[in-house]
Parts: structure tokens; C-alpha cells; sequence
């Protein structure tokens, strides 16, 4: 005699298809609409870390993903708590980032279309908030197909071109009863198996080849793409065959590692890197947009020849018009075209070259801003090489972004596209949770206490995260763009709490330093041995580097 199915919910759902997905960890804030998910989450193996607030949910889920290549996973409830998540998710969908952002909605059967009842945390439309910043919007309808939703928001959030997901589900789904039999059905796929890497049209790669076979100055330019298609061993196999220099973005360090002879070590903000693009005669970029922020507002010229390598082909055209387009996966499409070049001479003296411009780069940095130079020796000094650095939207952030020797990909976290001042610590957090190595964020004063109640969730999860603060009495970039106007310190200079005793209220290990120096960088090297959350403080300022806007050579 055959046994009934058991009953299950919606909730339920939701959580077996992220299991199946390889969901891990899942950060969020409970609310009256989404008990039904935490229970369900209380019984599984996926770590559900609580945080303080719902805009730390979608940065860490960010953190989380940037670190590990892997779907990040925040959860919200209903109308402010998934409102909350926006200036989150729109840094998240301006770096590329892979989120998933399930949030409630009031109950189904409330909703009458196109009218505001007042229900609580009502939203006229909650979903369309998120339109701008994600990539597909979902919501569920019926009971029986939250786990199908959730495994395919996944797959939208992991294939190319990766952005967020957003999933609405009325909290009365989450806890309406459904079969087993749906469980079984809901998304069997997962969600975790993205499609095939797309090959390169045959075609369009010969062209392409061709262009860069009758090149005497090639420039390879990579970008995230290049990095989340894990197309660094080709990149670097085709740079070497060219004896093609490679310019990374700020999204692609770590791409090819320090010492490569074909990586430049310097950004191009800087006219000896600058120049290369300049003298080169075709440019071959790779998983990139050549955003405003990497080609200082578009005053790089348009090259002679462009091949562009991207998912997208919107994308890889908005701003430089290529002479050849190749629709591709990016680890695919270069592969395939170290394949057809062959292998020039000459690759020792390009290695000769990019060295001896390292090194005047820093010899004159060592001049212009020896403070900021000590603080990139120190933190290359003290991090190991597994170790990653999450940076804010602060003079040391933006140093790092520039200059960091950065080890390998996904070692470098630096805000793209929004730019969201205070972010660094929260994503620092999911980062730390990704289990790729010692995680340090790197915060303004200001920045910092945008979500210094995280110091919270940090204590009780037991988070091994190093936040280091650079307080240096308020918005120091903004002070800097006041004194190039000859504006008055008006809104710049702040009233700051003790960072060493609030984090130590909390139950965190604190200290504090003066200067970016030796004592900076002993202190951080302890912290780091430490493997537990702690704060670093250090007084210091620093003058702007050279790769943001009021320092940009090309005017």
C-alpha cells in the first residue's frame, strides 16, 4: 500500500532548491512576512547568518560572491526591509556581481491589482523598485512553484552575463502547504549548472587573428569578464605569444599574478601606462565595458583596431567601436585565438620594459606621495597570499585599487559603477564567510559607520574579518575636491566615536595606530593571525592617488 506524500510548504520549497543549488551560507534580517523561510532555513545544513541590517544582507551576499565566484543569497522581508537592500544591489549590478534577492511580498490573496489598501509594508509595486538594478525580476504566484523559481533565479544570477536576481514571493505562499511531489519537481536542475561556455563564431576568429597577427604594437585590455570566465591562463598564453602588454581593470586583478612579463603594474591613469594604449596599433579587449572610471571619462582615443570579447555585445560596444566582435566566452574566444598567432620574439624585452616602468612608477610615488607608498608596502608585506582586500570608497580604497600587487583573481574587491560609499565593511563579512582565505576591509571614518551595527552580527557569528578604519576626521577625497575649487571644509570635517571603544563594546578586539607605516603594518599582521573579527584603526591621511578624476593626466 502506497504512503501518502508528506506535506511541505512553500518555504520549504525555497530552501531544498537552493540546497540543490550548493547555497552555503544565505544572510538576511527576519520580518513578521518571512518567519516561515528562517524556520525552514533553522532545519538545513545552509548557514543563515542574521544581520542588523537589510542593506548588509545584499552586501555581503555581494562580498560573498566577488570572493568566491559563487551566488551570494540575501533575504528580506516585505516593502522597507527589501527597499532597504537597493543601494546594495545597484553596487552589486554595476560590478557584475552574481546576488539573489528573495524578498516577501504581502499576502496574495490582500492584493488587489492596481490598488493601495494599506496592508503592512504594502508597496504598490515592490518589484519594480528593483527593475533598474537587477537583471531579471521573478515572482511567484502559486505555492507550488517557489522551488522552480528559486533554482531558476539562481541560474539567471550565474550565467553570462552575470548581474542580480531579484525573486518576490507573498508571505502566504511561504506558508501554504504543498506535495512532496512538487518538492521533487521544483528546479531538479538546481540552478547550479549554467549553460556552456559560448565558442567564438569561426568566422569573426580568423578576422580577428588576422588583425592581431599584422600587429606591431598589440594591447590586451581585461576586464571582470575575463576574470568570472576564469580566462586568465589563456589571456596570458595569447599576451605571450603577441608579446602583447595587459592592461587589467580594476574588476580583473589578479588576472595574470605580479612579475608576469606581459602585465602592466600600474593603471592607466598614469601617463607611462597611458601611453601604451596610445602607441598601440590594434587593442584586443576582453570582458569589458571601458567604463568612464578605467579610461578617465573616455579621453583615451579610439584605437586604430578594436577586437572586443564579451557575453554581451551591447555591452562590448556602447562605448569604443570594435572592428571585430567576438560573442564569446572570454576563456574560450582567447584560447582560440592563442591558437592561431604565432609565437613572436622579443617577449624579454617587453618584460625588460613593463619592469622598468614599475619601477619608475614607484620611484615617483616614493617622491610624490611616500605616505601612500608606505601604506601599499605594508599591506603587500603583511597579507598573505590567499588573503583578500575588500576596499570602500576612500583615499586608501582608491590607492589600492590603483596599486595593489594583487595575487591572484578575486583577491581585490574595489566598488565599480555606483561607487557606494560604506560598503566595504558589510561585504567584507560575506567575504570572510567565503572560505577562500584571511578577508580584510579597508573603510574610511565615515564610511565605516554606515553599517558599524554589523559590529554585532560580526561578535555573535564569529566572523574572521579585519575591518581596518583610516579615519582621518571625515570625507577626506571630498575635503580634497573642496580645496581644488578653493570651496570651504563644509560638510567634510566629522564628529567621530572612539572606533577602539565602540568595537570593543561590542565583544571585537581593537587597537590603534598612528601612521600607514611599520606599526601599521605589525599590528595588521597580528590582527590577521588572530582569525577572528577585530578592528584596526589607524590615523593617517592620505593625498588622492593619481586614478581618481581630480588627478587624471588627460584633460
Amino acid at each position: 500500500m502506497s504512503r501518502a506524500p508528506t506535506a511541505v510548504n512553500g518555504a520549504a520549497l525555497a530552501v531544498a532548491a537552493l540546497e540543490r543549488a550548493g547555497v552555503e551560507v544565505a544572510f538576511g534580517l527576519p520580518g513578521v512576512h518571512n518567519l516561515a523561510l528562517w524556520r525552514a532555513l533553522g532545519e538545513s545544513p545552509i548557514r543563515l547568518v542574521g544581520v542588523r541590517h537589510e542593506q548588509t544582507a545584499a552586501y555581503a551576499a555581494d562580498g560573498y560572491a566577488r570572493t568566491t565566484g559563487r551566488v551570494g543569497v540575501a533575504l528580506t522581508t516585505t516593502g522597507p526591509g527589501a527597499a532597504n537592500t537597493l543601494a546594495a544591489v545597484g553596487e552589486a549590478w554595476a560590478s557584475r556581481q552574481p546576488i539573489l534577492v528573495i524578498a516577501t511580498d504581502i499576502p496574495a490573496r490582500l492584493r488587489r491589482p492596481g490598488v493601495w489598501r494599506g496592508v503592512l509594508h504594502e508597496g504598490t509595486d515592490q518589484a519594480a523598485m528593483f527593475a533598474p538594478v537587477v537583471k531579471r525580476t521573478l515572482r511567484v504566484s502559486n505555492a507550488d512553484e517557489v522551488g522552480r523559481a528559486v533554482a531558476d533565479a539562481v541560474a539567471e544570477a550565474l550565467s553570462p552575463p552575470q548581474r542580480p536576481v531579484y525573486l518576490e514571493v507573498p508571505t502566504d505562499l511561504l506558508g501554504a502547504e504543498v506535495d512532496a511531489e512538487a518538492e521533487a519537481g521544483g528546479g531538479a536542475a538546481a540552478g547550479a549548472a549554467t549553460s556552456a561556455p559560448l565558442e567564438p563564431d569561426d568566422e569573426r576568429l580568423e578576422r580577428a587573428a588576422a588583425l592581431l597577427e599584422r600587429s606591431r604594437h598589440p594591447l590586451i585590455w581585461a576586464g571582470g569578464g575575463a576574470l568570472q570566465a576564469g580566462a586568465g591562463d589563456a589571456a596570458a598564453a595569447l599576451a605571450e605569444r603577441l608579446v602583447a602588454p595587459v592592461i587589467l581593470t580594476y574588476s580583473a586583478r589578479g588576472l595574470l599574478p605580479p612579475g608576469h612579463p606581459c602585465l602592466v603594474e600600474a593603471p592607466p591613469h598614469l601617463a607611462e601606462a597611458g601611453a601604451l594604449w596610445d602607441e598601440a596599433d590594434v587593442v584586443l579587449a576582453v570582458g569589458s565595458d571601458f567604463d568612464g572610471m578605467m579610461t578617465q571619462g573616455w579621453k583615451q582615443p579610439q584605437p586604430p583596431h578594436l577586437i572586443a570579447v564579451n557575453v554581451d555585445p551591447a555591452d562590448a560596444a556602447k562605448n569604443y567601436l570594435p572592428d571585430v566582435l567576438l560573442e564569446a566566452d572570454a576563456a574560450a574566444a582567447t584560447a582560440a585565438l592563442a591558437g592561431r598567432i604565432e609565437p613572436r620574439g622579443g617577449l624579454d624585452a617587453l618584460a625588460h620594459r613593463l619592469r622598468d616602468l614599475s619601477r619608475r612608477v614607484r620611484a615617483e610615488l616614493r617622491t610624490s606621495d611616500p605616505e601612500a607608498l608606505a601604506f601599499l608596502e605594508a599591506i603587500e608585506r603583511a597579507l598573505p597570499p590567499d588573503a583578500a582586500l575588500v576596499c570602500d570608497m576612500c583615499i586608501p580604497g582608491y590607492w589600492l585599487g590603483g596599486f595593489h600587487r594583487t595575487p591572484a583573481p578575486r583577491r581585490l574587491s574595489y566598488p565599480l559603477g555606483w561607487g557606494t560609499l560604506g560598503c566595504a565593511f558589510p561585504q567584507g563579512l560575506g567575504a570572510a564567510l567565503g572560505g577562500t582565505g584571511p578577508v580584510v576591509s579597508i573603510s574610511g571614518d565615515g564610511g565605516f559607520l554606515y553599517a558599524c551595527g554589523e559590529l554585532a552580527t560580526a561578535a555573535q557569528e564569529r566572523i574572521p574579518l579585519t575591518a581596518v578604519i583610516v579615519d582621518d576626521g571625515g570625507y577626506g577625497m571630498l575635503r580634497f575636491d573642496q580645496d581644488l575649487k578653493g570651496d570651504p571644509h563644509e560638510g567634510v570635517d566629522l564628529h567621530t566615536p572612539d572606533f577602539v571603544a565602540l568595537a570593543r563594546s561590542f565583544g571585537v578586539r581593537a587597537d590603534i595606530v598612528d601612521g600607514l607605516g611599520e606599526d601599521f603594518e605589525g599590528m595588521l599582521g597580528l590582527h590577521l593571525r588572530m582569525r577572528e573579527p577585530t578592528v584596526l584603526v589607524a590615523r593617517a591621511a592620505l593625498r588622492p592617488p593619481p586614478n581618481v578624476s581630480p588627478r587624471w593626466y588627460r584633460r
